[in-house]
């Protein structure tokens, strides 16, 4: 080993003394010594400590049963360390602080060619470093007594750790064939940790692409959102398009890519301008759905392009469109179909509106709908639309956010004004129906949209005395007579 990689080895070792201080694997060096086994801190965490990320999850590996350890462990521990066992699993878990510490014995694997659930028997300590996924995760430390703190690296791992390289501890076709999700992992970590995956590797997983089929969509969707989650998540969606699994997965997102010129006028490639979205945003906020709304926002520009002679391409009706496609497409993902996928709805459908506003000169009433419409989650559609300007144009843009800024003090004003914030109307369906004698009828929901309009346009303001005024007079206007004067 060159000298540069002694010292980095060195830091590493102190790195590693630093970490084991914790009183809980001086324990679990004891009780492995005492029944005969050899134990290792192994997996992620390891990665994790020698990149100083923090990482609460601990994976214990004993060359004989984890589970034995486990209990031993746990017993030592009592109250502060209860233990699970799965047995079907092979596994036990600790909860020991804020730590989870997961104990499992050294594996040997095989698998099938239609699924990624590997036949499990027990096996050695080089058995367990060969099925694991990336070189990085294949580092282990030993934590029997005589060679406490000791690094196992038995294919360069630290290297790889130090260079930013992802690559496969044995041929990557086996690595990824075996179990295709690794590939999603391969791209997950590369946007994660901005690493580069080896050539080889990246080049197997074009070639396995397919193989990505026989994986569960909850798995798949588990692996996307911890890449939009990424600091900078165009790293991870790049290599999803250029090595064909993101066609596979989310092929509307592929469509996006591409530019069509006719008559010398073509459009922005949607693809990267929606990635340039994503990222902007990604600076500002780590909301999950957020981030996926930046992703959706564009996601009904390709059915709705159309060229326009002597004007250009336009991609009329974008907005409402990709607001209907949200759901199908969540479904298909297994993503939530819930108020978290209703807000993602909601932000794409709107998505236009503060541009407009932007443009335009500004009115009370318009103001006053976007804040009805959007509600609590104003804020969050603002830092899309912000996040949408991509312009190279450095005058465009600070023009562009300049125009923001008086939206957003507009808003400000008519809010502190109308207090329409998650407005609720003044006067309700059973009001309407005291009022007038009546019961249940289409006519009500009339009279509720009419008021509702009513102090939306600044006809009357928001409250209960405007409110009912407008409502006996409407209602008059449909026939209804008056029986009850309410306050």
């Amino acid at each position: 080993m060159d000298s540069y990689f002694c010292s980095v080895m060195q830091e590493h070792e102190l790195l590693i003394r630093e970490y084991l201080r914790n009183p809980i694997f001086k324990l679990i060096s004891s009780e492995a010594d005492a029944l005969g086994v050899d134990a290792y801190l192994i997996g992620g965490f390891v990665r994790d400590m020698l990149l100083g990320r923090p990482c609460k999850d601990i994976d214990i590996m004993a060359v004989g049963s984890g589970i034995e350890l486990a209990q031993k462990v746990s017993e030592k521990l009592g109250k502060k360390g209860e233990v699970a066992v799965f047995a079907n699993f092979g596994t036990a878990m600790i909860k020991y602080g804020e730590y989870d510490l997961e104990f499992v014995g050294a594996r040997k694997e095989s698998y099938r060619e239609n699924s990624r659930k590997p036949s499990v028997e027990s096996g050695t300590l080089e058995d367990d470093l060969n099925r694991r996924d990336f070189t990085i995760n294949a580092l282990a430390i030993k934590l029997n007594k005589a060679e406490f703190g000791k690094p196992v690296d038995r294919f360069g791992g630290l290297r790889d750790l130090e260079q930013g390289i992802l690559r496969t501890p044995l041929n990557p076709d086996i690595t990824y064939s075996d179990d295709p999700l690794r590939m999603m992992r391969a791209i997950r970590f590369a946007s994660q940790l901005q690493f580069q995956i080896e050539t080889r590797s990246l080049e197997s997983i074009s070639r396995n692409a397919e193989r990505i089929r026989i994986i569960s969509k909850e798995r798949i969707a588990d692996e996307l959102n911890k890449i939009v989650l990424s600091p900078t998540p165009s790293i991870g969606f790049k290599l999803l398009f250029s090595t064909g699994l993101l066609e596979i997965i989310f092929p509307e997102m592929t469509a996006l890519h591409g530019v069509e010129n006719v008559e010398g006028k073509g459009h922005k490639d949607n693809f990267y301008h929606t990635l340039q979205v994503l990222d902007n945003l990604s600076k500002n906020t780590d909301n999950l759905w957020l981030r996926w709304a930046a992703i959706m926002h564009d996601i009904a520009k390709p059915p709705t392009k159309r060229f326009e002679p002597g004007h250009g391409w336009t991609f009329h009706g974008h907005e409402d469109l990709g607001a209907k496609m949200t759901p199908g497409i969540f479904k298909r993902l297994s993503l939530p179909l819930n108020e978290k996928m209703k807000y993602v709805q909601k932000l794409v459908r709107l998505h236009l509106r503060p541009i407009v506003l932007a443009k335009e000169q500004i009115t009370d009433s318009a103001i006053r709908r976007l804040i009805f419409d959007a509600g609590e989650d104003i804020e969050d559609l603002l830092m899309l639309c912000e996040a949408d300007i991509t312009s190279k144009n450095e005058e465009k843009v600070v023009r562009y956010l300049s125009n923001y800024k008086k939206v957003r003090k507009r808003i400000k004003e008519v809010e502190e004004k109308d207090h329409l914030r998650n407005f609720q109307p003044p006067v309700s369906g059973q009001d309407i129906m005291e009022a007038f004698g009546i019961t249940p009828c289409e006519e009500i929901g009339t009279i509720k949209t009419a008021i509702k309009d009513a102090i939306l346009d600044g006809m009357i303001q928001n409250n209960r005395e405007e409110a009912l005024v407008f409502m006996y007079k409407k209602g008059a206007e449909l026939g209804f007579s008056a029986i009850k004067q309410l306050s």
